[in-house]
């Protein structure tokens, strides 16, 4: 019923593929995705491969669950944005996983990363972890009713993600919605951007440490 995620990168197709899948399987399945507005490594060389890790999981996550689908960027009470080095998931109240590594190549296969899963059929950490979560971002704690209900849960973080970008985009005029979430929107990358920063993002970036056997079975 409801998939909630931070994560530094969330580069990984193969990451992405699995949540594609059950939005494609379950119609009543909503995803909360929570990711840095910008990378940690910003400029004009570093951005955009970083850029292009996100490009190819947002558009496969967007194109299967459409509007049951959403991604935010935090920032903090003067607007900065706030660096989400988090690597979390929380699956229907149920399942929580969080560590140190992020969904991606370089954290599964090239660095040296550890990460903790936890299958709770009380549901009772995996909700506190995500209650606490929502509280943080959303500024107030969910009702009750907001809290037990997956389609609520979603809709509370849109109405306040799209209040406090409404605030901005109105030039900041007037009090400051609650909240720290704004909905997060990909930067375009240029035919010419795409060329260079390709190679880079494959080898610097994100690199695959498997063997050729592995990543032709397309093993981890």
């Amino acid at each position: 019923s409801l998939i909630y995620v931070e994560d530094q990168y969330l580069w990984s197709t193969d990451v992405a593929r699995v949540f594609a899948q059950a939005l494609t399987r379950e119609p009543g399945l909503r995803l909360i995705a929570v990711i840095p507005r910008f990378p940690d490594q910003d400029g004009r060389t570093a951005l955009p491969p970083n850029l292009l890790g996100r490009e190819p999981v947002l558009r496969m996550l967007r194109a299967a669950g459409g509007d049951r689908f959403a991604v935010y960027s935090p920032e903090n009470q003067v607007g900065t944005p706030v660096y989400v080095h988090a690597k979390a998931c929380v699956v229907d109240d149920t399942w929580a996983c969080v560590g140190s590594d992020n969904a991606n190549r370089r954290s599964w296969t090239h660095d040296s990363e550890l990460s903790c899963a936890v299958l709770d059929e009380s549901g009772e950490w995996p909700r506190q972890l995500r209650l606490e979560l929502a509280t943080e971002h959303l500024g107030r704690e969910l009702t009750a009713e907001e809290a037990g209900d997956p389609v609520r849960t979603f809709e509370a973080f849109g109405r306040s993600a799209t209040a406090l970008e409404a605030w901005h985009q109105a030039g900041r005029s007037g009090p400051r919605p609650p909240g720290q979430l704004r909905p997060y929107t990909q930067p375009a990358l240029s035919w010419l951007t795409r060329c260079w920063s390709t190679p880079l993002y494959r080898l610097l970036y994100d690199p695959d440490g498997r063997g050729r056997r592995m990543r032709h079975h397309h093993a981890f």
